[in-house]
């Protein structure tokens, strides 16, 4: 599994045979839309359309078909819908799905069949591991990665003693474990429920005779509302500290209300996170449907914008499947490391430069200013040309003031070189 965690895309197209225009990207997406976790996929669906809406319609410059299926939460008729998109419908790409059991489902018939699998949410460990496959990719985390900062918190903060409860499935297996990688203290108690459980009265029983100093639980979408509210209503919120992942957060706190005050909950992201690029988006996703957007809706995002990156990369030609793949898994756009290599590209290239230049050129200080020239506007208008946001053009900016100085290095260590030759 390759976690990628995009924030915005370029558009540099690398090359290649292009589709023709009446040709349109067929894009699968497989997510929870009905039962009581449906706003999760709703959130993901969401998500997903505004991103390719805010680039006019298109992935890669090609026209999208978005074709969207209800997996009701049964990974049976997921694989069923997953085939029919794969062989009837030739998508392209499948994205989703939200819960780890059902993505255990589908891995086979989505990949085997020949589409690239992206799943903007469900991340369960064995696929960063031994089940690792080539078609598949991950723009949220790896399951008990964030489950982990409430066992560092906990731990950090000195609870002696912890009960932990969970769905019966791999999410929740992967959810405490990554609890119990950086807790250290008293378990109190470990409980899996069904997924999907509504009623907690007999587990609220056992966490008030346990007399834990906290719960961790991981109960998203209907389970995690209902939980918090037969929790505050038994009083157990008087005694004991709530801590959580995926139970109080944007997706359920519209029906948790005041039920959830002073509840905790680790997370990948907040929508209040001060950058440019989610400031874009949250008030685009606000502006769309008229609500606050949470995980799954951001990393459906992304996940439009690592297909229209790749896409794009690949000139919109996809017949060449290793290209894709590659294309897909350089598109980490928006990280200092993309500028970092920008600057080593266009610093070594003018070096280089100044040195061919200078052995050409010799004593001709008119051809050296001309070829000086044209390499610093050279590698300025290629570095402006890659870049696509705000920082690409100070990164733009700085490369261009300083690649004189990058040529005339060339040019001293070519005329150090010639000296040493005549001595010689």
């Amino acid at each position: 599994m390759k976690r990628l965690v995009l924030l915005v895309a370029t558009a540099t197209a690398l090359g290649g045979v292009g589709a023709t225009a009446q040709e349109k990207l067929k894009i699968g997406v497989i997510t929870t839309l009905s039962g009581p976790p449906a706003v999760l996929g709703q959130q993901l669906r969401n998500g997903f359309n505004l991103a390719v809406k805010n680039i006019d319609g298109k992935l890669g410059g090609r026209e999208a078909e978005i074709i969207v299926q209800d997996d009701e939460l049964k990974p049976d008729l997921a694989v069923t819908k997953v085939k029919a998109m794969v062989e009837r419908d030739k998508v392209d790409f499948v994205v989703g799905p939200i819960f780890s059991n059902v993505l255990g489902a589908i891995m086979k018939p989505a990949t085997e069949g020949g589409a690239i699998l992206i799943s903007p949410n469900a991340g369960t460990s064995n696929f960063a591991g031994k089940d690792c496959n080539a078609n598949f990719f991950v723009t949220s985390y790896q399951n008990d990665q964030v489950h982990a900062v409430s066992g560092k918190y906990a731990q950090d903060t000195g609870i002696k003693k912890v009960f932990l409860m969970a769905p019966n499935y791999q999410a929740g297996k992967d959810a405490l474990a990554g609890f119990k990688a950086f807790y250290k203290g008293e378990i109190a108690d470990e409980v899996y429920v069904p997924l999907n459980q509504l009623d907690f009265s007999a587990e609220l029983a056992k966490i008030a005779a346990a007399k834990p100093n906290a719960v961790f639980v991981f109960l998203p979408g209907g389970m995690g509302v209902n939980f918090v509210k037969q929790f505050r209503q038994a009083g157990l919120a008087d005694t004991v500290t709530f801590l959580s992942s995926f139970t109080v957060d944007e997706s359920t706190l519209p029906a948790q209300q005041d039920a959830a005050l002073g509840f905790l909950g680790g997370a990948n992201w907040a929508p209040d996170l001060d950058n440019p690029q989610n400031k874009a988006f949250v008030a685009a996703y606000e502006k769309e449907f008229n609500a606050v957007p949470a995980t799954y809706a951001f990393q459906a995002y992304d996940a439009a914008l690592l297909i229209d990156s790749a896409v794009r990369a690949v000139g919109g030609n996809l017949g060449n499947k290793d290209a894709l793949r590659a294309a897909v898994v350089a598109a980490v756009h928006g990280s200092p490391s993309l500028y970092a290599a920008q600057l080593l590209i266009g610093f070594g290239a003018s070096i280089f430069g100044g040195f061919v230049a200078a052995s050409l050129a010799r004593d001709n200080k008119r051809l050296n200013g001309i070829l000086a020239s044209w390499l610093c506007v050279g590698i300025g208008i290629r570095a402006l040309v890659t870049g696509q946001d705000g920082m690409s053009h100070v990164v733009v900016a700085f490369m261009i003031a300083v690649t004189p100085l990058c040529y005339f290095l060339g040019a001293s260590l070519q005329a150090k070189r010639a000296a040493s030759r005549s001595l010689a």
